[in-house]
């Protein structure tokens, strides 16, 4: 029965009917396109871990295919959402879901641990959204770097923005983001999502991954401030040596860079996507103690 209701809403002429009843007209700055694919949720909600006594976080419902399929597996769902001119037609399509809610307020502006907090006490908390493309990598490091207590992310996000949240350290694909990723969690791919499956369609294909919450960080660190510092440094400046743009990035003499390069074991020609965890990590650690010294 579930299943067939959120079929129905999913389905084009319904949304289409739903939307055009309460005024609604998409809005490309805040990048919306809503899912039309009645298979894809489903598999959402099953692969993000949510069950009868877990709480789900949401960010941008739209109107609210997940948070349904959320809510028909989890004790808690909290659904976080910016236009106003979608509240009234999320009251709507969940009114047959008294257990989940909707928040009104931007993500990044919002206390998320303070809001944990208030709506999941006592609850294993997971985050599950299709979120716009424009805010991607921001909301995810938002809420990685505040340490939340949660145990993975599941998003769906431009293909593009998968390959390079997903990439290993070390390899040719790994930006900034894929290692500060990596540093707080143990990225998946689960499955592609063409384009068509949207309204309006976008003009890119999306991948739906999973970000599994580390316990504890695979390094040791002497700062992570520091860290992700010489990170966003070495990475600024893909074409330079990491040596080059850290000096550069940093304002650190090139000789002091050079040196605790050498410290970590690290080639002086080396470029920052040659680079693992470990080295990125053991480089930030000798650099410190050598401008701190």
């Amino acid at each position: 029965m579930e299943e067939k209701r959120t079929e129905r809403l999913s389905d084009l002429s319904t949304m289409k009917e739903i939307l055009g009843r309460h005024g609604f007209t998409f809005s490309k700055a805040l990048g919306q396109n809503f899912l039309i694919n009645p298979s894809v949720c489903p598999r959402m909600a099953e692969m993000c871990g949510a069950d009868e006594t877990s709480g789900v976080l949401e960010v941008g419902p739209g109107i609210g295919v997940l948070t349904r399929e959320l809510a028909a597996r989890a004790q808690k769902v909290v659904a976080i959402e910016l236009d106003t001119r979608l509240l009234p037609v999320l009251a709507e399509t969940l009114a047959d879901y008294p257990n989940a809610s909707v928040v009104h307020g931007d993500v990044m502006k919002l206390d998320l641990a303070e809001l944990i907090r208030r709506e999941f006490a006592g609850m294993q908390v997971a985050v599950c959204a299709n979120l716009p493309y424009y805010i991607t990598s921001p909301v995810i490091m938002k809420i990685l770097e505040e340490k939340l207590p949660i145990t993975a992310l599941t998003v769906m996000v431009q293909k593009e923005a998968a390959d390079r949240i997903c990439a290993k350290p070390g390899t040719r694909a790994c930006g900034a983001v894929s290692a500060a990723v990596q540093y707080y969690a143990e990225p998946e791919v689960l499955f592609q999502v063409s384009r068509g499956s949207f309204m309006p369609a976008p003009n890119v294909d999306s991948t739906v991954i999973r970000l599994n919450v580390r316990p504890q960080p695979p390094v040791q660190l002497k700062s992570e401030e520091h860290f992700f510092r010489l990170v966003k440094a070495a990475f600024g400046q893909r074409r330079k040596t990491a040596q080059n743009a850290v000096s550069s990035g940093m304002g650190l003499p090139k000789a002091q860079v050079a040196a605790a390069m050498e410290r970590a074991g690290i080639g002086a020609n080396a470029r920052a996507e040659q680079m693992t965890l470990e080295m990125l990590a053991a480089f930030s650690n000798e650099l410190l103690s050598l401008t701190n010294s």
